[in-house]
């Protein structure tokens, strides 16, 4: 799985903090290559790019087909995490002037789907999906483990976005593990993500943010554990149940890295998208696609197996997978 773009790789070299995790790139080398990469495009554009990754429909355009039948096959128990993204994907990409650009935050427990519809929104979007140049990952135990760096942190990521958006205007930023970034680094990316039509000359407005956290989790599951006590369908749960709910939360809680942040306080993320904890028969179906990837055929002893295995919780009536459906591959492994 790409986690940084190569096009863009000496803007991560130039501080500490990252030099010390990657190998150091020639800038000399790095300028000529781009500079024949520029005279080719401007004198064979259309040929190169029918080889190479470009910027262009042929490379970067929405699959709503895929979108949606990927939505439905793949994830599962998240009724409303469909229902958003869905629509909201689908109505940015189709504006031709949007305002802003798409901030999704993607918050539930782990193994619950979220790095999964991250997934799928990219292969819909991009034709190489993850392995796109224009779509970008953060880990922020990985690339913003230190806190005395902060400061610097926050002039690479904007240095990061800025240079990958001037070469796409369409390109996606993937944020995961907020919970664990520290308190106020994304607050340095908010002017990105307001309602610019532009910053000293870039466009930001076409592009895709996606924010994935475990904050929030708590507080969805005793929301869905009460519609479950009460005798109500899971189904029954909207997003209006629970985004506000769930905003307010990361907002307060000084553990995560929305802590008091101006994309929430300003409204800047358009979606706080609730993934609901996963029962028993979402994670048969979990390894009922894990087989199927692999080739194999639906076996029902497998999946009743693996299912079996997993703790749920509450402690008496076990009604939801504690790891969702994350340990389902390594499980399956042994079987296989």
């Amino acid at each position: 799985m790409k986690l940084v773009s190569r096009a863009l790789l000496p803007l991560l070299l130039l501080s500490a903090p990252f030099s010390a995790a990657m190998e150091p790139i020639s800038m000399g080398i790095a300028v000529g290559v781009a500079t024949a990469l520029t005279g080719l495009l401007s004198t064979f554009p259309t040929l190169y790019c029918r080889l190479q990754e470009c910027c262009q429909a042929h490379w970067v355009e929405l699959n709503f087909t895929g979108l949606k039948v990927d939505l439905e096959d793949k994830l599962f128990g998240q009724h409303i995490a469909k229902q958003v993204v869905l629509k909201a994907v689908r109505g940015f990409l189709m504006n031709p002037n949007p305002k802003k650009p798409l901030a999704l935050s993607l918050h539930g427990w782990t193994g619950t789907g979220k790095n999964l519809i991250s997934k799928i929104i990219a292969e819909s979007i991009y034709r190489k999906g993850l392995e796109s140049d224009y779509v970008h990952q953060f880990v922020s135990t990985l690339h913003f483990p230190h806190p005395e760096y902060l400061s610097q942190y926050k002039e690479q990521l904007q240095k990061w976005i800025r240079g990958n958006v001037t070469l796409c205007g369409r390109s996606m930023f993937i944020f995961d593990e907020m919970d664990k970034m520290q308190a106020g680094l994304i607050d340095s990316i908010k002017p990105y993500l307001d309602y610019y039509d532009n910053i000293d000359g870039v466009v930001y407005r076409n592009a895709i943010f996606i924010f994935l956290s475990n904050a929030g989790g708590e507080r969805i599951t005793e929301i869905t554990l009460d519609f479950w006590q009460k005798g109500n369908k899971r189904e029954a749960i909207h997003l209006k149940d629970l985004e506000s709910k769930v905003s307010i939360g990361v907002f307060n809680n000084k553990k995560s890295g929305f802590w008091h942040t101006s994309l929430i306080d300003k409204n800047l993320i358009d979606y706080f998208v609730p993934f609901l904890p996963l029962e028993y028969k979402h994670v048969k179906l979990c390894v009922r696609e894990e087989l199927k990837m692999r080739g194999y055929e639906e076996d029902e002893q497998i999946m009743t197996e693996i299912a079996d295995e997993m703790t749920y919780f509450p402690e008496n009536e076990k009604i939801y997978s504690d790891k969702g459906c994350k340990t389902v591959a390594t499980k399956l492994d042994f079987y296989l």
